[in-house]
């Protein structure tokens, strides 16, 4: 058989070699995952033994706490020891009283989650969406969410959610000077060693739209340009992330994931600071529909996706797939 000489190093150099058979591509794989890489969002609600699937996201649920009580078992047994709660009050009024109230929702099932799964990190939203009548990240006036005097609010729910036994505070709102704000709460309340997980660079992506009705949180006017990212703009989110270490963050996330693996890139190679990248709802609904319709192998799609997004810098990854996942893995 005739070779050709015109690649340099070939024949004597041949990467198909490493490839041949399954111990050295195993061997030889630059990124794997691992199950402590995976966070699983939860959505919290009132009331008890209820659970009801979310439509546009095929095996993920609205449960009350004991439900979530008996979730966190099955996850811990999986070897995921890591969840982020979402909560969705039973009322909701225009300044979000539910999210900062000691009887608040997350609070009372983070109370109930550490003392029955101690061993469980429990890493806590901090947002108003949830909790607002009109569905905005803030206190609203005149049509326009107010930046500083939601700040005050969210330095309460922080808090309260600390006070509660949350192991991370991850504020999400996107409101300017909050891990500051936040981090000045945390440490006059004595709890200057819970860490703040920053949504650093969330952008005001299409891609929300399961969240919402898992939520109950879409707005009831308007949208979030006015505090989430343009999806076209990454210098910027190289400012947000500046700004959110400068002022405490001990973690940085970009949300979403898959469509901004060069966001998460970037943050890794200018800041080296641990990065989270959450695979947001679209992302695991594209999947999760094209796998029913038989147009993709879902379980080796998710693997590609999840290990993309390790590959791209990110060290821990907040995913619906983390169950699922963690059964391969």
């Amino acid at each position: 058989m005739s070779r050709s000489y015109s690649q340099p190093g070939f024949p004597a150099t041949r990467l198909r070699r490493l490839r041949k058979a399954t111990a050295l591509r195993d061997m030889f794989r630059e990124t794997s995952l691992s199950k402590s890489d995976l966070i699983y969002p939860l959505f919290i609600v009132e009331g008890e033994i209820f659970k009801k699937e979310i439509s546009s996201m095929p095996g993920q649920y609205q449960m009350s706490i004991d439900n979530i009580l008996l979730e966190c078992g099955e996850l811990l047994s999986l070897g995921i020891t890591s969840i982020l709660l979402f909560g969705i009050p039973a009322e909701k009024d225009e300044v979000g009283s539910g999210a900062y109230s000691d009887d608040g929702i997350i609070q009372k099932a983070v109370r109930a989650i550490k003392s029955a799964h101690p061993a469980m990190l429990v890493i806590t939203d901090v947002c108003m969406c949830e909790y607002t009548s009109h569905g905005h990240c803030g206190i609203v006036e005149g049509g326009y969410v107010d930046n500083d005097k939601t700040l005050e609010l969210l330095v309460r729910e922080a808090v309260s959610h600390a006070e509660a036994g949350a192991d991370v505070i991850a504020p999400s709102d996107m409101m300017d000077g909050r891990v500051a704000a936040i981090r000045k709460g945390l440490d006059d309340a004595g709890f200057t060693d819970t860490p703040i997980m920053a949504y650093s660079a969330k952008y005001s992506s299409a891609f929300y739209g399961p969240f919402r009705e898992a939520a109950e949180s879409a707005p009831q006017f308007g949208d979030r340009k006015t505090y989430q990212m343009d999806p076209g703009n990454s210098d910027e989110a190289m400012r947000e992330i500046a700004l959110d270490i400068a002022e405490g963050a001990d973690i940085v996330m970009v949300k979403p994931a898959l469509s901004y693996l060069d966001v998460i890139r970037r943050t890794k190679d200018e800041f080296n600071m641990p990065v989270a990248a959450y695979n947001v709802s679209g992302e695991f609904a594209m999947v999760k529909a094209a796998a029913e319709r038989g147009w993709l192998d879902g379980e080796r799609v998710m693997m590609e996706v999840l290990t993309s997004i390790k590959r791209a810098g990110a060290d821990v990854i907040i995913t619906y797939f983390a169950k699922e996942a963690a059964r391969i893995i």
